[in-house]
């Protein structure tokens, strides 16, 4: 009875005084902290997927009695343990920070989903502090979803169980279970459920890519910004059927033994023990084909390059695009040599090999390792972003794309240049942070003296992150203060943000006309539709 008389008066306060940090939401009373921005974490949109629920799709989440204290971030899903703070599969919720004084203030929102191969990555990393981001005026939502076996599992008897007779791709119904729950429950907060931007980088952007052609999120969404999505129009493995040379998803999932109720009775650790470690350069590639997005025929119908070609995906505004040295990710390809080179680029492309190394050229041993890095961010980011771009800009003049090249300090103590994922703490105006944390890995060392970063960063992060907010409030990047950004059908335009911000034309066209020539060969010759 007491607690029913506080909630009542905790109510009446925050009907009489604004939004407070007290929200009624679907499920329940949520209490966050904050004043100027207020932030609530680890907001269940969904049921616990453990026990019978694992690799399902997400169920509702139950509601509470009383008041849920949202002061902590949700537990990482399960996955190697490279970041920090606890894993439990209990992990499916989100944070919203909200600078909203009222529910009735319709501000847009943005939902960040992170990356990290599909295999690792949280919400709780601190890079992906939303609070500068809503003090510009937007609602800012972050995601968990789950990672690696727990997310992308395919398996004979997961098919049979499913009313769909498919498996896999829990991680992009978590992501849609997290932007209905946008919907029902973000007004609360002070957002605007009929303006929401996904955002997301490497498997974060290629995700927001995919839910542009997965038919549960249509009308969940309005503008989509995609940072470094990978192999977006390259061959996609498949859930039954051996296409371009892969293997079918459940072939993978046989390997763990028939019995399905065996599988669910396992630990989340004695599962992860099984596999071998991710983000590795002899595991990546097999561990990264087993666990990843796959053409099910229901969340993801077609290949997505054939849905994107045809115009089959959900015409929103959209902002797309890569750093300059995205091939440097891990260390670069295994090359230190031009012999090296020419031995890599046979592996890579076949006969195609001398075309490659002509469009980038090394000269010197010295030299060769940062062409092949070169052509490898090409194949991997940024083929596929033109291709996205290109497919979208057809139907929907609010497209546009960009290139990050600022060499930041990280960048040039551990010799990446403008690495991948480091245009993020610049988005979040979290600098001098890192999504790599700050310890020593194999990734090496990403300490960084705060006092390396200089004014020139902070007015670029200032004008990135405007520019996303800018979006995000209108569908344009452009605003009061910003350089201007053409569109990309006007001349395939871009925006690069680095030691200056500058409009440009046509981003390494050749080299990525090569690309696309080499991969859409290699895909259309495997189709065996017509």
């Amino acid at each position: 009875m007491k607690l029913i008389f506080g909630v009542l008066l905790l109510s009446a306060s925050a009907l009489a005084n604004g939004l407070d940090t007290l929200v009624k939401i679907d499920t329940g009373w949520v209490s966050g902290s904050g004043t100027g921005v207020r932030v609530y974490k680890g907001i269940p949109y969904a049921a616990a997927p453990v026990g019978p629920l694992r690799w399902k799709p997400p169920q509702p989440a139950q509601p509470w009695k009383g008041i849920l204290v949202a002061k902590n971030f949700p537990a990482n899903c399960p996955q190697a343990p490279l970041l920090p703070g606890p894993q439990s599969e209990d992990c499916l919720g989100l944070n919203v920070w909200t600078p909203a004084h009222s529910a009735a203030a319709k501000l847009p929102v943005m939902v960040w989903i992170y990356g990290g191969g599909f295999q690792i990555g949280a919400t709780s990393q601190s890079a992906y502090d939303g609070e500068a981001l809503a003090a510009q005026g937007v609602v800012l939502v972050s995601i968990n979803y789950r990672l690696g076996i727990f997310g992308f599992l395919a398996h004979p008897a997961l098919n049979q169980e499913s009313p769909q007779g498919v498996s896999g791709n829990y991680a992009l119904l978590d992501m849609v279970a997290a932007l209905q729950w946008v919907q029902r429950n973000i007004g609360a907060f002070g957002g605007d459920p009929r303006n929401v931007t996904i955002f997301g980088e490497s498997a974060g952007g290629t995700a927001v890519c995919l839910l542009m052609v997965v038919p549960q999120a249509e009308g969940l969404f309005q503008k989509v910004i995609s940072e470094s999505a990978a192999w977006m129009f390259g061959p996609i493995s498949h859930l039954t059927e051996s296409w371009y040379g892969r293997v079918p998803m459940t072939k993978f999932g046989e390997k763990l033994g028939p019995d399905l109720a065996a599988l669910r009775a396992k630990s989340a650790a004695d599962l992860m023990k099984s596999l071998p470690p991710p983000m590795t350069r002899n595991d990546a590639a097999e561990r990264g084909e087993a666990y990843m997005p796959v053409v099910d025929g229901w969340v993801i119908p077609d290949d997505p390059a054939r849905l994107f070609s045809s115009g089959k995906f959900h015409h929103v505004s959209l902002i797309a695009g890569t750093n300059a040295d995205e091939g440097t990710l891990l260390g670069g390809p295994p090359v230190r040599g031009l012999a090296q080179y020419r031995k890599w680029a046979a592996q890579k492309v076949g006969p195609l090999a001398d075309r490659l190394v002509s469009l980038y050229p090394a000269a010197t041993d010295a030299e060769a390792h940062a062409a092949a890095a070169q052509s490898s961010g090409d194949l991997t980011f940024l083929y596929g972003t033109r291709s996205v771009l290109r497919a979208a800009s057809k139907l929907n003049p609010k497209v546009f794309q960009y290139q990050f090249t600022r060499v930041n300090a990280i960048g040039r103590q551990i010799h990446w240049g403008s690495f991948h994922a480091s245009e993020i703490p610049y988005i979040f105006e979290t600098l001098p942070d890192s999504v790599y944390g700050t310890q020593s890995s194999f990734l090496g060392d990403f300490s960084v003296n705060p006092d390396t970063y200089n004014e020139q960063d902070r007015k670029l992060s200032q004008a990135m992150s405007a520019a996303w907010v800018a979006f995000a409030k209108t569908g344009s990047p452009n605003g009061p203060g910003l350089v201007r950004w053409p569109a990309f059908a006007d001349k395939e335009s871009y925006m690069e943000f680095g030691d200056q911000i500058a409009a440009k034309e046509s981003l390494r066209k050749k080299q990525v006309d090569f690309m696309s020539e080499y991969t859409d060969g290699l895909r259309n010759r495997a189709d065996p539709r017509p």
